[in-house]
């Protein structure tokens, strides 16, 4: 069986090794010559992604250029400690939650693709009548959230629409105050500010990772989103600015856009899987995409070896069953994300009560409020199948 992978970065990865496992053939397109991503802006692996990465064999070389992140601390804009938890995990989940540049992800992934016998393309777009489509099985549109594939799947498709937030991300050079616990080794930390919501991590390396979301109802142009615009709109928030004030001048800038419900994700022989189908947010994308790789890949393998060999009904019929599998939970999880994005825009009034109920409810209850999307496991894909005729 042959399938096209037309995307790159991490679903795109994690797709082609994931059909490879199961035997397929594969070849990624993907349309830009370095699709590892921009310097400067880093992901977090939850428990539940580290467990897809499991099932790819991927987890040991992730956690080598990662570094492990064991407490999440919620911040107020004054510096009070709103809440202090596991990240990313259950607390007695011995899998810490893993921190890494985006483009170390996304390299291990394509280097683990092309090591289980993927063809990887680059710098081509691929068009619905293009040559490179003829003969395959299966079309896996991982393009991201301006998927051009989801057209295919169906013209009357929602197109993104800006989420009045933009974000900025960058390093800086030791803003390290001592006794400050924002800055011990292990934590991820959220301060939530008039104007958005601020992250930073200490790395091993000495240095801090950050990344702000700001508030905009009116999308900025790139040049406005710099450095000193971050200042100005963290300006009393003492701890953050201490860090932009160390930023080192790289940064890297995105406008946030949301996606109505993809009411159509399959046809007879294409699927969407990760922001093509369902830009989650709330620092789950690249999770959700492994997730989406591995359980597709299941589902394809299941109807090939129940007795449908898959070149007949039995491809659009596991695919039917991977979309069905997924929509609840990714249901449930954009709630989760239009909830974290109304707490980072929230009013004076709304920020207030925030803060003040924050300290004796979020560790209280936030296991019992996470604890159905971290346990999650996508299940194990057949040993050594990569190695047969495909």
């Amino acid at each position: 069986m042959r399938a096209a992978v037309v995307g790159g970065g991490v679903a795109g990865a994690a797709s082609a090794i994931a059909l490879r496992r199961i035997g397929w053939a594969v070849t990624v397109y993907e349309a830009y010559a370095d699709p590892a991503g921009p310097y400067g802006s880093f992901v977090s692996l939850a428990s539940n992604g580290l467990r897809g990465l499991a099932a790819l064999g991927c987890l040991p070389g992730i956690q080598q250029v990662g570094f492990p992140v064991q407490r999440q601390r919620m911040w107020s804009g004054g510096g009070k400690l709103l809440g202090d938890v596991p990240r990313g995990r259950r607390a007695d989940d011995p899998l810490a939650s893993v921190t890494l540049n985006r483009s170390d992800l996304v390299s291990v992934l394509r280097q683990e693709a092309l090591a289980a016998g993927a063809q990887i393309v680059t710098g081509r777009r691929i068009a619905p009548d293009d040559h490179a489509l003829a003969e395959v099985d299966l079309v896996v549109g991982v393009d991201g959230i301006w998927s051009a594939i989801r057209h295919w799947v169906d013209p009357a498709a929602p197109a993104p629409h800006y989420a009045g937030l933009y974000t900025a991300s960058g390093v800086s050079d030791a803003p390290w105050v001592a006794g400050d616990p924002s800055f011990e080794p292990g934590n991820f930390n959220m301060t939530f500010g008039r104007q958005g919501a601020f992250i930073h991590l200490p790395a091993p390396d000495g240095t801090v990772w950050w990344s702000a979301q700001v508030v905009a109802p009116i999308a900025p142009d790139g040049s406005l989103m710099t450095i000193e615009a971050l200042q100005t709109a963290f300006d009393m928030e003492q701890r953050v600015g201490r860090i932009l004030r160390q930023a080192r001048p790289a940064i890297t800038r995105t406008l946030n856009h949301v996606l109505e419900p993809v009411p159509v994700q399959a046809g007879e022989r294409t699927v969407l899987i990760g922001d093509a189908a369902h830009p989650v947010g709330a620092g789950q994308g690249a999770s959700m995409a492994i997730e989406d790789a591995v359980i597709l890949a299941r589902q394809l393998c299941a109807f090939d070896t129940s007795g449908e060999r898959t070149a007949g009904a039995g491809i659009p019929k596991a695919l039917a069953t991977f979309v069905e599998l997924r929509c609840r939970r990714l249901g449930k999880l954009a709630k989760s994300a239009a909830s974290n994005r109304d707490a980072k825009t929230a009013g004076p009034l709304a920020a207030l009560l925030r803060d003040t109920i924050m300290p004796f409810t979020f560790n209280r209850f936030y296991e019992r409020a996470t604890g159905w999307l971290y346990d999650f496991d996508p299940g194990e894909l057949p040993a050594g199948k990569s190695d047969r005729a495909a």
